[in-house]
């Protein structure tokens, strides 16, 4: 459908509209027809128009002088592709949202029917109609060869079928879930986990954009804490409590815990979430939670590394929020009505403080040492790499007061090594845990030695972690 086979334009704002002729592209978002007008070419009722404006943002009327709306050529062709997407079932959001995504594509959803109708051979995928896991699995292969454009037809059509919960849970989540579990036993690349992840997290920010007005009392505010960037997870939920009613202030990826107080002054949320991925990232949370917690703000919080090590629970202020997002819902349904007194953390005792000062002043050196020590090694692994994130989680661990919280991600990185087919990739880790524990045993002094004791026996915790 293209504005000039379909579309009719009139010589007044209130008259019948003609057929266009070869002129209409040049005119076409000129605002020229009133509400009378649009309401005669589409059928829609004018209370549907202006609450289609409020709640999504489309058509995007001017007005006059006086305040009346007046609408472009355009704006009636909008309606009647959003009218015709709910013909073929989709509903008002979802159609509402595809239009403002293929805008943000760069493309123009009046001459983008053919990819949506299946018609283009190139994104055709027989077998899956109505078939959500069928969908996921097309998806995924999409998304593996790096075709976008089939990617999004196929999203698209998820949503026609299911609701958007559903398409969320069941081909966005899992699929991402699916490609990162590839990725970890070495049949997907990080490239096309990264691809797949931009493309998921754009369709939930035009989501995003979409949803309704909020009608409950009360704000949220969502953040992923310092040097986070991952936001799938946190989007999500942001965008199904939007849904819910609630109104959800979302800041995104990697937000500084300094200013946090002016922010939580001009904001005045009642439940602040924060999600964390990684070791490192929830030990760069733990300061926000706790000023969270001094300024008497409710927070909560999840992610994946919180339900990978369940022992993090009783280190950080607030509520976890579970696993599963049926889980997370719930939860800020109850803390948004009776939160109750907060879950305390158990501190880190004085000696991890400790030891956490004196390895912060002393890591440049024990790097240094290392590199020394392996250099010999560089080709077969990125030592910069290594040691950067070694550093990093053993930092976090002794933030939290409990090096245990190391074993874990130790087992992870062993995981890795063996699936990426990496050679001697369990001598190349005890090799160079060994080195790092040489290195901190000879730069720590005594206020050092429950990290130096710690690795000393870090490779049969790592052995007894995976078997």
């Amino acid at each position: 459908m293209t504005a000039k086979s379909t579309t009719s334009r009139t010589a007044g704002a209130g008259g019948r509209v003609d057929e266009p002729d070869n002129q209409a592209s040049l005119v076409e978002t000129m605002p020229t027809y009133n509400l009378k007008a649009v309401v005669r070419e589409t059928g829609l009722k004018p209370d549907t128009l202006r609450a289609w404006e409020r709640r999504y943002g489309l058509p995007r009327p001017d007005r006059t002088a006086g305040g009346h709306r007046l609408y472009s050529l355009r704006d009636i062709e909008m309606l009647k592709w959003l009218v015709a997407r709910q013909d073929e079932g989709m509903s008002i959001s979802h159609a509402a949202a595809l239009w403002l995504q293929l805008e943000e594509a760069g493309e123009d959803p009046l001459t983008s029917d053919a990819s949506l109708s299946g018609d283009d051979p190139s994104t055709t995928i027989s077998g899956v109609e109505g078939n959500l896991p069928a969908l996921r699995e097309a998806w995924i292969a999409a998304c593996a060869q790096f075709n976008e454009r089939a990617a999004e037809k196929l999203i698209s059509e998820a949503f026609a079928l299911f609701p958007l919960e559903t398409v969320c849970f069941e081909l966005l989540q899992k699929g991402l879930a699916e490609i990162g579990a590839r990725w970890y036993a070495g049949e997907m690349t990080v490239q096309q986990e990264h691809f797949a992840s931009a493309l998921a997290i754009r369709r939930l920010e035009t989501l995003m954009l979409a949803a309704p007005v909020p009608h409950r009392s009360g704000r949220i505010l969502a953040a992923c804490p310092p040097e986070e960037r991952h936001t799938f997870g946190l989007l999500l939920i942001s965008l199904l409590l939007r849904r819910s009613g609630w109104e959800v202030i979302y800041l995104g990826a990697n937000v500084p815990t300094a200013r946090l107080e002016s922010t939580l002054a001009a904001a005045r949320p009642h439940l602040v979430i924060l999600s964390a991925q990684t070791l490192h990232t929830a030990s760069t949370m733990l300061p926000m939670a706790r000023l969270l917690e001094e300024e008497r703000v409710v927070v909560a919080y999840g992610g994946a590394v919180f339900s990978q090590i369940p022992a993090l629970h009783r280190r950080m202020p607030g509520y976890f929020l579970g696993e599963k997002i049926d889980q997370v819902l719930s939860a800020v349904e109850r803390l948004m009505s009776s939160p109750g007194p907060m879950p305390a953390a158990e501190p880190a005792g004085r000696e991890f403080r400790v030891t956490l000062d004196h390895y912060l002043d002393r890591r440049p050196t024990i790097e240094a040492r290392i590199w020394d020590l392996l250099k010999g090694r560089s080709q077969q692994f990125d030592l910069n790499q290594t040691t950067a994130e070694m550093g990093q989680n053993i930092a976090a661990a002794l933030a939290f007061g409990d090096l245990d919280l190391l074993t874990a991600n130790l087992t992870w990185v062993e995981g890795l090594l063996v699936n990426h087919h990496i050679p001697m990739s369990q001598h190349l880790l005890n090799e160079f845990i060994q080195a790092y524990h040489d290195a901190a045993r000879d730069v720590l002094d005594e206020r050092g030695q429950i990290l130096v004791d710690w690795l000393a026996g870090a490779p049969e915790r790592i052995l007894a972690g995976s078997t």
